[in-house]
């Protein structure tokens, strides 16, 4: 831990070297421990080695205007939905996710950044919700209440290192990604989604491995596919 920053430096891979940053000085920093990139130095990213995320896959199965579940013509399986937004900066469809805030517990992360980029609420103390994009003030407290329940229910899908472009020879992403799974599609399944923070869309969208996302994110809903028995 590092408690200047008040970070946790620690790496989901292990412990990482420590390099000379150039040849002509004494100050060292991270290696990243999967490999050159053929950039040196912290680039894009908020913090020297790892740069901690967290991903909420939040999913349901789709369902046709009967409530029945629908399955692929081809394969024979049942299909998934999930909360999908697209990036602001890039117009990519990802999942909801984001950085982990100095001293911030994995969890309330996870949850943090579905409300921010797939729901458009920024909480303060008292639980009224800001939406800063439609400038509507929402009281939250109730939403609060359902959103900590569901998301106390998660299935920890991949923890560790992951390709992202901003990676660097000397800073890097890690993640800990999570699937918040809505069975009866009568919970999460009811919201309306609105992107906000660094997304400017949400919507749901089928599962599917035909899907071009952000980054290594088409492997973590793959391992959702599996793990689900769901189609792909």
């Amino acid at each position: 831990m590092d408690l200047k920053f008040e970070c946790d430096r620690r790496s989901y891979y292990g412990p990482y070297e420590l390099i000379a940053y150039k040849s002509n000085t004494n100050f060292k920093v991270p290696k990243n421990p999967v490999g050159r990139t053929g950039v040196i130095g912290r680039g894009r990213l908020f913090r020297w080695g790892p740069n901690h995320a967290a991903d909420p896959i939040v999913t349901r199965w789709k369902r046709d205007k009967n409530g029945n579940i629908v399955k692929h013509d081809e394969t024979k399986k049942q299909i998934l939905e999930f909360v999908a937004i697209q990036r602001r900066n890039t117009g990519e469809w990802a999942i909801p996710g984001g950085m982990r805030d100095p001293g911030e517990k994995i969890n309330k992360t996870l949850l943090r950044e579905f409300k921010e980029e797939a729901l458009n609420i920024n909480n303060n103390e008292n639980g009224i919700g800001f939406n800063k994009f439609e400038r509507i003030v929402v009281n939250t407290k109730n939403l609060d209440k359902l959103l900590d329940k569901f998301f106390k229910g998660g299935t920890e899908i991949y923890k560790g290192y992951i390709d992202d472009p901003r990676n660097t020879d000397n800073a890097w992403m890690e993640t800990l990604a999570c699937n918040f799974h809505d069975e009866t599609g009568n919970i999460v399944g009811n919201f309306r989604l609105m992107g906000g923070d660094d997304a400017k869309d949400a919507r749901w969208m089928d599962l599917s491995g035909s899907l071009k996302l952000f980054a290594s994110h088409i492997d973590l809903l793959r391992e959702v596919a599996i793990m689900r028995r769901a189609h792909w």
